[in-house]
């Protein structure tokens, strides 16, 4: 590509192709086995031969190498590696910061095609990929061996080369656990680590890298530039070493919007994600800044209808449930019977409509109040549903910013008021939580309930 970009003749179609990593086991790993891991993952269900293609070791080193490590420790065989039959699409190739073609002449681009692989939607969806979706049923490769991994590279290599653009910050800045949240606010992720914190960056929109005090300024952070306005979703990035650290996702508003970003997100296989935004408070016992733990949710968002069918159930996951009831009582200080006070355990029902309220015969509020819902939002329900679909553990932290059911409606002043009072102490709540999940390691946090009948191995 860098001759062809330089002006040189190719005398033939250029191809390369994606590696691949496959075992052959005659056995399964033995219950009790099984059961002393306390992971589920790992291991595959039943004898045979299972593969996957590999891409980007700049993001997926560690994860491979803990793939690889289970596998070997479990099914007692080794990894055979080759190189796949999986054109890898020219782009896919490039460095976040290279914008090759962008720079040819448009009779020079038009003769990509002939030359190299490009991205192919069309191939992409009529082949027959190694894949698992939401169904739980895997579908086998060309060589007949059963998938490794939930998604294709090509999806892997797609989803993370489009993150970068709504986030405003490269791939590779992403930690294992996020936090989507509807709130603006960054002030509660950049103040707690400036001295003594285990954290030791932070990055901003634009890659903008800020190192904590102490510590010396990498090469690479004098490639950030703050954008001349703010991505779609902003991304922010708390750095910690051994990659552990947390990203914070502003997603904006709309169950659009919390789908597009998790799709992107799922691929990089994070430990976990939460949701931390606002919310309509449906009880009159509800007071304007209260918290809404959801343990239930109701599906009006139609985002993921179709991938996802409505008769399907999304399970509170009790680890993360208690991490985000730990959390609220760490940061507000309240206990037992008055931290009932401040936070509610229930139903939280999500919308595509943002005007619900006021549609006729008020048909959406007796199907609220039959489910029994306490908070109403447009992004819980999307965002649960898609860690349910994509096996990454979810969990949702929701404050009351108005009660319009009560007369207690949203106005700006009052909005702004409720920003400056509460933005701070959510954020905080949150990254607690996500601190009181990590002391406790991923195995605890991979919940079985997650997994369907026939997995594959990886994480």
């Amino acid at each position: 590509m860098q001759r062809f970009v330089a002006g040189d003749q190719m005398p033939e179609r250029v191809r390369a192709c994606y590696p691949f990593v496959r075992i052959h086991t005659d056995s399964v790993v033995p219950q009790a086995t099984l059961e002393n891991m306390g992971l589920s993952y790992g291991f595959v269900a039943n004898a045979g031969r299972f593969e996957t293609t590999l891409t980007r070791p700049d993001l997926y080193a560690n994860y491979y190498l803990e793939q690889f490590r289970l596998l070997l420790e479990n099914h007692r065989v080794q990894l055979e590696v080759g190189t796949s039959n999986e054109p890898m699409p020219i782009h896919f190739s490039f460095a976040e910061h290279d914008h090759i073609e962008g720079t040819l002449p448009p009779a020079r681009r038009a003769m990509m095609r002939d030359l190299f692989d490009l991205p192919d939607l069309v191939r992409w969806t009529t082949a027959s990929p190694t894949v698992r979706g939401a169904t739980g049923r895997a579908r086998r490769s060309r060589c007949r061996c059963s998938p490794l991994h939930a998604s294709t590279t090509r999806c892997t290599a797609c989803a993370t080369t489009r993150a970068a653009r709504p986030t405003g910050s490269r791939t590779t800045c992403c930690s294992p656990t996020t936090s989507s949240t509807s709130t603006s606010s960054s002030s509660s992720v950049t103040r707690p680590w400036a001295a003594g914190s285990e954290y030791e960056a932070f990055v901003e929109p634009g890659n903008v890298v800020t190192r904590r005090t102490g510590l010396e300024r990498q090469p690479s952070d004098s490639l950030g530039a703050p954008p001349p306005r703010l991505p779609q979703m902003p991304a922010y990035h708390l750095i910690r070493p051994g990659h552990g650290g947390i990203t914070m996702v502003n997603i904006g508003v709309g169950p659009s919007n919390a789908k597009t970003i998790t799709d992107h997100v799922a691929v990089l296989r994070p430990h976990a994600w939460m949701m931390l935004g606002h919310c309509a408070g449906l009880r009159n016992s509800q007071q304007l800044g209260d918290y809404v733990l959801a343990h239930g949710y109701v599906r009006e968002d139609h985002v993921l209808d179709e991938e996802l069918p409505l008769w399907v159930p999304i399970p509170a996951l009790a680890e993360i449930q208690l991490a985000l009831e730990q959390g609220v009582a760490d940061v507000t200080g309240f206990r037992g019977a008055d931290l009932k006070r401040i936070m509610r355990t229930g139903t939280v029902a999500s919308t595509d409509n943002r005007n619900w309220e006021l549609l006729p015969n008020n048909e959406p509020q007796r199907r609220f109040s039959q489910s029994r819902a306490v908070a109403l939002d447009m992004e819980s329900a999307t965002i649960a549903a898609n860690g349910f679909r994509f096996r990454v553990p979810y969990g949702t932290l929701l404050c009351v910013s108005d009660k319009p059911l009560h007369g207690e409606i949203k106005l700006p002043g009052m909005a702004n008021h409720f920003y400056r009072e509460r933005v701070d102490q959510h954020l905080r709540i949150g990254m607690r939580a996500i601190e009181i999940l990590r002391a406790q390691g991923p195995q605890r946090l991979h919940s079985r309930k997650l997994r369907s009948f026939d997995e594959v191995a990886f994480q």
